[in-house]
């Protein structure tokens, strides 16, 4: 068996805690980055990326589209929709689309920002947790050879009388 290094060489309990970086909230740390605007961009992408609002798009086009196409063919006062209107709502829709899908990008890169601190915090606890295993494991086989040492000498202490019992 190779020779491991006795206790005695290993770093104590409180040099190991002493090297500990302190843990910080993530969440904080990237909450705090942000600036108002970006702030803004998460709220909209947050909002915009849920069922809620596209089941408000889609109720609202169905509805605008319903009532106008029910309204025309049944000959109903109050039809607002022009073929000329048509258009304009049409592009109304698409400047909403034109200017959400840039900002939702934005809000997805801060986004992923964020994922990026999480995982990199993550690796550097994991790196302190495989320090602190590594260290824990070699007390074991330092206490493991120990044990072995004194069962020898027990042994040989004990050699006389076991052969005079028997």
């Amino acid at each position: 068996m190779a020779s491991e290094p006795q206790a005695s060489s290993l770093p104590s309990a409180q040099e190991v805690i002493a090297q500990r970086v302190p843990a910080r909230n993530i969440n904080e740390a990237h909450a705090a980055s942000l600036s108002t605007m970006e702030r803004l961009a998460l709220w909209i992408t947050n909002q915009v990326g849920t069922m809620g609002f596209f089941i408000i798009i889609f109720a609202w086009t169905a509805l605008w589209l319903g009532w106008n196409l029910l309204a025309q063919a049944l000959h109903w006062p109050g039809v607002i929709d022009q073929p000329w209107q048509f258009l304009v709502w049409l592009f109304i829709s698409n400047l909403i689309q034109i200017h959400l899908m840039p900002l939702i990008m934005v809000g997805q890169n801060l986004q992923g920002r964020h994922a990026e601190m999480r995982a990199e915090h993550t690796y550097q606890l994991t790196e302190r947790d495989e320090y602190e295993a590594e260290i824990a494991l070699r007390y074991l086989q330092a206490i493991y050879e120990a044990l072995q040492g004194i069962e020898k000498r027990l042994g040989r202490l004990e050699g006389p009388e076991r052969v005079s019992q028997g």
